[in-house]
């Protein structure tokens, strides 16, 4: 039953998520917090943190360190290949029909549609974040590390690694 609720808690958001990993995370946190209750939404948020600090993509990272901590190795895998199989049948099926029709105005609406809904999820689960770290840290550190990090990102383009790494280590030797 575990693998069984495993690749549907990822293949459901690989199926309707549009936009890559990214954009299926707050899909995934919903189903991993939210219907299964796996993680907790810290959890949740440190290992999106740590693997967004790892190469490779988002999804795939989630999908197996979430399935290797629910039911080990097996679990691992049924939850990569329900993050990738979808994705990889919908390509396939859907990148010949879309090319064909590049240039509709259609398919070119159909996109800019759809990206205003992944911002707002996008700002949504940035928000959840947000307020985790106000509740686990205080309005102050939370303030301290984010004015730090959009500094780090914004004005010197410090690679991402390295803004999450050194909010792990304000975390470790501040906040402890």
């Amino acid at each position: 039953m575990i693998y069984w609720q495993l690749f549907l808690a990822f293949f459901v958001p690989n199926i309707v998520g549009y936009g890559g990993g990214p954009a299926i995370i707050p899909l995934l946190e919903a189903e991993v917090v939210g219907r299964y209750g796996w993680m907790t939404s810290q959890g949740f948020a440190e290992t999106l943190a740590l693997g967004n600090a790892l190469p490779s993509p988002i999804a795939t990272k989630m999908a197996g360190y979430v399935g290797y901590e629910v039911a080990g190795i097996g679990g691992a895998a049924v939850a990569i290949a329900a993050t990738v199989v979808p994705s990889l049948l919908l390509m396939i099926a859907a990148l010949g029909l879309l090319y064909r029709h590049r240039e509709s105005p259609q398919v070119k609406r159909m996109s800019q549609w759809v990206r205003p809904v992944i911002a707002i999820m996008m700002a949504w689960l940035t928000l959840g974040f947000f307020l985790e770290g106000v509740n686990g840290a205080g309005w102050v550190h939370t303030l301290i590390i984010g004015a730090i990090a959009a500094i780090a990102l914004v004005r010197f383009s410090v690679h991402p690694a390295f803004v999450v790494m050194g909010a792990l280590v304000y975390g470790a030797f501040i906040l402890s």
